[in-house]
């Protein structure tokens, strides 16, 4: 009799066990000569040695399985143990699955431009109006590329400036502070990890979340780095963040040049990057438009409407400029 232990390391102990241990109970009865016992995320088996041996084999490709869709069912095991191709077809350019099973894909020619540069450069600007997709597909990659295991961690940030709030007028310590401005970064990252492996990713630091100031003196190596609302960076913060970029890593930076909130004497970093980086090799651009929203139909009216406003108020503001500038010489020659 042999003893073998297997640790159950890339999914969650919970979705691999099944509702109420479903699944690892049809897998009990699918192996009756073994003694076997389950707790956490470690498994105890005991038995002959090719029996156990061939046990902790269909345990890594039920694992696998499980990794690759956010999902064990009991057709799946049933295959796999028998040896047979699980019946699930992969959907034909997923990203990712969700933590509910659903296949992750581009659902516009935008998004689809998006993963491909994500793919060729290392650095990637995905701009364009809100509802377009663009945070959570740059979420989707940097998770998938982390279960690849084609980075170490994941890094997400945003620039602390609020659309009229002040951080400091929050209640709590610092993690208090920031986490809701920080939730939309979080529910894209509970939509993709199941509950107890992102905690475990979280408090392991390999799933990073917080405000821009904390980059700087950093050097991000072997980490998939994104910076979300980047139109509200300044131009010095801009130049820190991008500099942060380490060997092996790779950086996301998603904006709407449409929504800065900064000062109007205050030149936002994201639009002097795209001025000064534009045709640099190793960096992409891709530049969303209102016809790829993907959110509710009545947000494209919305933006289209704000958007009108905005242009008139611009052009106030410039004839304003304009008649102080024409009023000036006059006042000097009276």
């Amino acid at each position: 009799m042999n003893e073998r232990i297997i640790i159950i390391s890339d999914v969650d102990p919970q979705v691999f066990y099944g509702v109420n241990n479903n699944n690892i109970n049809l897998i009990r009865n699918l192996f009756p000569k073994l003694r076997m016992a389950a707790r956490g995320n470690v498994i105890k088996v005991i038995g002959e040695d090719s029996e156990t041996a061939e046990f902790a084999d269909k345990i890594k490709k039920l694992e696998e399985y499980a990794t690759q869709y956010n999902s064990l069912n009991e057709d799946a095991i049933i295959d796999i143990i028998k040896g047979d191709a699980p019946k699930r077809v992969s959907k034909e350019g997923a990203i990712i699955y969700s933590t509910s099973g659903r296949p992750i894909i581009p659902r516009n020619a935008n998004q689809a431009r998006m993963v491909q540069s994500f793919q060729r450069n290392d650095l990637t600007f995905a701009l364009g109006p809100a509802g377009t997709g663009k945070t959570y597909i740059a979420i989707a990659l940097a998770v998938s590329a982390l279960k690849a295991r084609e980075c170490k961690h994941i890094i997400l940030s945003r620039p602390a400036v609020e659309a009229g709030e002040k951080l400091g007028f929050l209640p709590g310590d610092m993690k208090d502070k920031i986490d809701p401005y920080l939730r939309p970064l979080y529910d894209a990252l509970e939509d993709m990890l199941p509950q107890l492996k992102l905690k475990e990713y979280m408090e392991a630091d390999t799933i990073q979340i917080a405000p821009l100031a904390f980059m700087r003196g950093r050097t991000l190596n072997d980490a998939i780095i994104i910076l979300d609302e980047a139109q509200n960076t300044t131009k010095h913060q801009m130049k820190m963040f991008l500099t942060r970029l380490g060997m092996g890593a790779k950086m996301i930076v998603t904006g709407d040049c449409s929504q800065i909130d900064l000062p109007r004497s205050v030149q936002s970093g994201l639009v002097q990057s795209l001025r000064i980086l534009r045709g640099v090799k190793g960096i992409g651009i891709i530049e969303y438009e209102k016809k790829d929203i993907v959110r509710h139909p009545l947000v494209q009216r919305i933006v289209d409407a704000y958007e009108a406003r905005e242009k008139q108020v611009d052009r106030e503001w410039e004839q304003q400029l304009a008649d102080r500038s024409a009023a000036k010489p006059q006042e000097e020659q009276q």
